[in-house]
């Protein structure tokens, strides 16, 4: 094995690449702000509302982020904490923005999965479940929110494996019932975790450790009551199993409270020893792509207006295999297309600095990366295609316009910007104006940050029309005709070719399909667990 491998492997192996996924307003990019203030790369960890005088969070830059207090856009954050490094992708919070989520569940490789600890698996949390079991991603559950009224910690568990099918495997057990959060039994040390929050909870909590004894004498009944009940999760069979934990058998669980920052030393510990690092990845025919292969790297996410002074526009891309050199110039697999990688950063929520090379696990920015879209696959030398990143189906529709005419150029500048994102999905139809697209998402709340960022960063404020449409089933161009003639549908083609019918329902589309034998409808629904939320 060369040296140059040898380094490869070993910097991979120092890599955890992971999400933070749930329901929305469990709390996720609070987490991610108390995991970056435990690994010292934060002074102060920032809330969502900015309650109490304190700051925003990093991962959360949008100004509609802001204003509402949810995640709507995937932001990519890298860390290093006792001599690893973490790439963590926090995601859309919002159901609305679902494809945006699955899209980053293609780029790690575990997951930590939020839930409120009052609302349990919520349905955002199911699909997103159903998702990461699709795609073998292992997962480890925190339940959150321990410092608020909320279920019992064993009932809680037991949902988990209802629901899920996966057996939970607590390695921390909370001391005192939800709202009355006093610490945690580590259950693998046996040993009393103690928190005692500072003020405002945005720095460090004050942990103290204590032996079974000192916790019993200082939490008496309470401390006796949380030995008792893992013990009986111990003698149930509820004890962490690593083979379990990667194959998905099973499911980590910790209790937190992270707006306090109250057990996330003890996730982050968790996340070092168990999380595993890069793989070897499946090509789009199934062939594991090696590690120290050349580079290849698969874009999920592309985002603009990240720098207000600079109108470029960043693709993520994921790190797949081999050594990543700024200033190499890459094919993109689906035109053959050269591209040069002059500008290339690493990425802290909003803030980026600029890179001389990476190793697989880790998320790159690429600044101003021609037409490249999410789903793209990346190499050097090595031909790649990785599976391709599922597009999901819209059920709302409306009409986009300019409301100053004179900005046209600025409005067709934007919506073609948005429409390569991944925001939104573009259709043209014959029946309409070329100036006049038809807007298709899978949640209405799309439709407002189209409308925001048309108006505040392309200077184009738009006009949206609600269309009577709520189906797209795909067909060939061929058929366009006849479906633009049977009433009340109309057939549109996508910015990707993809040519589509769009109905009122799946009513009107049956009755078309039995009047029109000759026209396939094609679902497009795809090989995942469905939109999240849906």
């Amino acid at each position: 094995m060369s040296a140059d491998t040898t380094e490869l492997l070993n910097q991979a192996a120092r890599r955890r690449t992971f999400a933070v996924i749930s329901h929305p307003d469990a709390g996720k990019s609070t987490l991610t702000e108390a995991l970056l203030l435990h690994a010292h790369v934060l002074n102060e960890a920032g809330a969502t509302h900015g309650k109490a005088g304190r700051k925003a969070t990093v991962s959360d830059w949008m100004e509609m982020e802001k204003d509402r207090g949810i995640s709507i856009s995937s932001s990519a954050i890298q860390f290093t904490h006792d001599e690893l490094v973490f790439n963590v992708v926090d995601t859309p919070g919002h159901a609305d923005f679902s494809e945006d989520t699955y899209r980053v569940l293609t780029a790690v490789d575990s997951v930590i999965m939020l839930l409120d600890a009052a609302k349990g698996m919520e349905p955002q949390t199911m699909k997103l479940f159903g998702v990461c079991k699709q795609r073998g991603i292992p997962i480890i559950t925190v339940i959150n929110k321990w410092d608020r009224p909320g279920h019992d910690a064993l009932a809680l568990l037991d949902e988990v494996q209802e629901r899920t099918g996966m057996r939970p495997t607590p390695l921390t057990w909370p001391v005192g019932i939800s709202g009355d959060f006093h610490g945690v039994l580590d259950i693998r040390s046996g040993e009393y975790v103690q928190y005692t929050r500072t003020p405002g909870g945005s720095t460090l909590a004050i942990e103290k450790r204590m032996t079974p004894q000192q916790a019993e004498a200082a939490m008496g009944e309470t401390w006796t009551t949380a030995v008792e009940e893992a013990e009986l999760l111990t003698l149930d069979g509820y004890e962490h199993d690593l083979e379990d934990y990667l194959a998905q058998r099973s499911t980590v669980v910790l209790f937190a409270a992270a707006v306090l920052n109250f057990g996330i030393g003890q996730l982050l510990d968790v996340l070092s020893e168990l999380a595993p690092p890069p793989h070897a990845r499946p090509d789009a025919d199934g062939a594991p792509r090696p590690l120290e292969a050349p580079f290849s790297a698969q874009v999920f996410k592309v985002q603009a207006g990240m720098d207000r002074n600079h109108r470029d526009r960043l693709a993520f891309a994921r790190i797949c295999s081999g050594i990543f050199h700024r200033g190499d110039v890459v094919t993109r697999a689906a035109t053959g297309r050269q591209l040069a990688t002059k500008y290339a950063s690493g990425v802290f929520g909003r803030e980026r600095e600029t890179i001389e090379e990476a190793w697989p696990g880790d998320v790159i920015g690429l600044v101003n990366a021609g037409d490249v879209r999410a789903g793209d696959s990346l190499y050097l030398e090595e031909p790649v295609t990785f599976p391709e990143i599922p597009t999901f189906p819209p059920e709302h529709f409306r009409q986009a316009s300019a409301m100053d005419p004179s900005k046209h150029k600025q409005f067709q500048r934007g919506i073609e910007q948005l429409d390569q994102e991944g925001v939104i999905q573009v259709l043209r139809s014959e029946r309409r104006p070329s100036q006049m697209p038809i807007l298709a998402a899978v949640g209405p709340m799309q439709f407002e940050v189209v409308s925001h960022r048309m108006e505040h960063e392309f200077h184009a404020p738009i006009r949206l029309d609600q269309l009577p449409l709520g189906l797209a089933m795909g067909i060939q161009k061929q058929d366009a005709p006849a479906v633009d003639a049977y009433p009340g549908a109309e057939a549109a083609e996508r910015s990707d070719g993809t040519w589509l019918a769009l109905f009122a329902d799946s009513w009107q589309a049956r009755w078309f399909g039995q009047r029109n034998p000759d026209v396939t409808l094609e679902s497009l629904t795809h090989d995942h667990a469905g939109p999240a939320g849906t």
